[in-house]
């Protein structure tokens, strides 16, 4: 392996591997050029786990049969990745190599936590996604051979993982002569995160009372954090601040019981995941190391609660952005309802609504429908069920499987607005293919179609959602509406990727979307250095991301998700980093206004949506 010298494989493991080399060294030892070995001199040359994982994150012995490799069950799978977890009772003394492992049986093992074993099988790395996907690879045994030795042992002692033993520091570089992966950098578990889990991969581990930073997914799998003091949010949650603080004490924990026998608790966001929690600690592509727990804590809430936004005063001007997750007439009433009534409970029923991931009549039916009329009437209807205002709206219908998302959905934005407070200025001419323009009237400037598209011809828009462009007025005053969807983060590779830093493939896209929806703007300012414009929507990108850099190049927008406080800043919770994704920017003439940001979904094991609505007021 680059950059790492391999173990050498011990002498008595190529006699059991070679028979014509056991024979030579029989005839050897019959001439007395050979001394025999004890049988705890056998035992001590035979390949033990650590000579398995070695230093580094891929096994020295990769593609090599090794055989009698002795250790203790300490977890099985029966569903998923089937398999076992054993770990050495005999460790090496080596911080960096781990003294667990996992055997990949298929089928649903037979043997049981405190079984000692011996193992014969292949080495292997397994890349959990493929090796696209950028995931580190997993040690593994496969096509094993088992032989239970006895049963009833105890368990290796559990490594504790806990504040002080988490490095502060995340990940080492990778180094440019390896193409930027740390696969074969040596393992320094003091002073990396990564490599402190890594050097524990497939060891018994338990963690004490944790906080929850990601709330029971539909997957039944949390998050917590080992690190109560790190970059905490008010409300309980883990903030993501910069591409170089990933939260070191995040940890993913799953149950190796299957849910039939023993159901995944509840959590949200800020309850305490109490007692003791241990297990095998697994890498999956869907959140890297994860504590497996055969033994799991008990949830304790602390109550969290959805927030509510302040309602507008009357000289304000209220707009809100929503992601609602690929609403569509398919879904049941009650999405519908939970939806609608967070507007008018949460939000307090805001002026302009821009809405994300609506799809058309009949969702992922893909029929060639692109009408969202019916999806759009039915949420209105229910908002004014729910008490609500009736709200109006516009949109404009995309080209069939021209914008991406869910197959056959035809997701897109679209704007309500509540007339008795604000008038929608029509324009008409806008439609999937026709780009609005700017021009100048009465002193000001003025949209040539509204609702209108922005620049949807332009190759940074191709397979995504075009934005959507309004012209309103509120009280005599006209105001710009951009609502956005830009392309997703889908592609990235993961933060516990074995490329650090990690690739961001899916940027190149969002900063060229950026760059066209700055540059709308720009003509906007051009025909009015005063114009009052929004730029909202599911941005899909950090407020610290070039995604917004490009957004206000020039100095035409600013992010006003930075006029919170650091630990308030996120709209979305991702592996259990709280962090922005949703977003409103302002135009310079948009001098004072009240952002918020309202925590409704995505703090919660109950979710209507993945995201957080964002809400600014200000006086035109």
């Amino acid at each position: 392996m680059a950059g790492s010298p391999a173990r050498p494989v011990p002498r008595a493991a190529l006699l059991r591997r070679s028979p014509a080399v056991a024979a030579l060294c029989a005839a050897a030892l019959g001439a007395g050029l050979l001394v025999a070995a004890s049988p705890q001199a056998a035992a001590d040359a035979a390949v033990r786990i650590h000579d398995i994982q070695g230093t580094t994150r891929l096994s020295p012995l990769a593609g090599q049969q090794v055989e009698a490799v002795p250790g203790v069950v300490t977890g099985v799978r029966t569903y998923g990745s089937r398999g076992f977890w054993f770990q050495d009772t005999r460790p090496d003394g080596d911080p960096a190599t781990s003294e667990g492992l996992f055997v990949f049986t298929n089928s649903s093992p037979t043997v049981r936590a405190g079984d000692a074993v011996e193992v014969t099988g292949t080495v292997t790395e397994y890349v959990p996604g493929g090796a696209a996907g950028g995931n580190q690879s997993l040690t593994q045994l496969s096509r094993p051979s088992v032989t239970v030795v006895s049963s009833g042992n105890p368990l290796p002692p559990a490594q504790v993982i806990d504040a002080r033993a988490v490095p502060p520091r995340y990940t080492p570089e990778g180094g440019p002569d390896a193409g930027g992966s740390i696969n074969s950098l040596t393992l320094r578990p003091r002073s990396y995160a990564l490599d402190f889990y890594e050097s524990l991969e497939g060891m018994n581990v338990r963690i004490g009372t944790s906080r929850v930073v990601g709330a029971t997914d539909p997957y039944a799998e949390l998050w917590v954090t080992v690190k109560p003091g790190e970059r905490p949010s008010p409300r309980g949650g883990t903030v993501y601040g910069s591409y170089t603080a990933q939260n070191t004490g995040r940890l993913q924990v799953q149950q190796l019981a299957p849910l039939a026998d023993s159901p995944f608790p509840r959590a949200d966001v800020g309850d305490r995941l109490t007692g003791r929690t241990e297990g095998p600690l697994d890498y999956n592509q869907y959140g890297g190391y994860t504590l497996a727990a055969r033994e799991l804590g008990e949830v304790r809430s602390r109550g969290l609660e959805r927030e509510k936004t302040r309602p507008q005063a009357k000289g304000e001007l209220a707009v809100a952005t929503y992601n609602v997750e690929n609403l569509d007439p398919g879904d049941p009433q009650e999405k519908f309802d939970a939806l609608a009534k967070a507007v008018v409970t949460n939000l307090a029923s805001p002026d302009v609504l821009a809405l994300e991931e609506i799809q058309d009549d009949n969702g992922p039916t893909d029929d060639g429908t692109v009408s969202a009329e019916e999806t759009l009437r039915r949420f209105t209807e229910a908002v004014r069920a729910a008490g609500g205002p009736a709200y109006d709206w516009r949109s404009i219908d995309p080209v069939d499987k021209a914008d991406g998302g869910e197959p056959g959905g035809n997701i897109r934005q679209a704007f309500l607005f509540n007339p008795g407070r604000v008038s929608f200025t029509d324009r008409p001419g806008g439609d999937a293919t026709t780009a609005t323009g700017v021009v100048r009237e009465r002193g000001g400037a003025a949209l040539t179609h509204s609702p209108g598209r922005v620049d949807p011809a332009d190759p940074a828009w191709r397979n995504s959602r075009k934005p959507l462009a309004g012209e309103f007025t509120f009280r005599g005053e006209r105001v710009f509406l951009v609502a956005n969807h830009f392309a997703s983060k889908g592609g990235d590779e993961p933060l516990a990727g074995h490329h650090q830093p990690p690739t961001r493939s899916s940027e190149t896209q969002r900063h060229a979307q950026a760059a066209s929806v700055n540059t709308f703007v720009k003509k906007l300012l051009s025909a009015d250095r005063e114009a009052k414009v929004l730029v909202l929507g599911d941005i899909n990108d950090f407020e610290f991301s070039g995604t917004t850099e490009a957004l206000g190049s020039g100095g035409v927008l600013r992010p006003a998700v930075l006029s919170l406080p650091r630990a308030e800043r996120y709209s979305y919770v991702f592996q259990g980093n709280s962090q922005v994704l949703d977003q409103i920017l302002v135009s310079p003439a948009v001098r004072h206004f009240r952002y918020d940001s309202v925590h409704i979904n995505a703090e919660f094991a109950d979710q209507n949506s993945d995201h957080d609505p964002q809400v600014l007021r200000f006086r035109p």
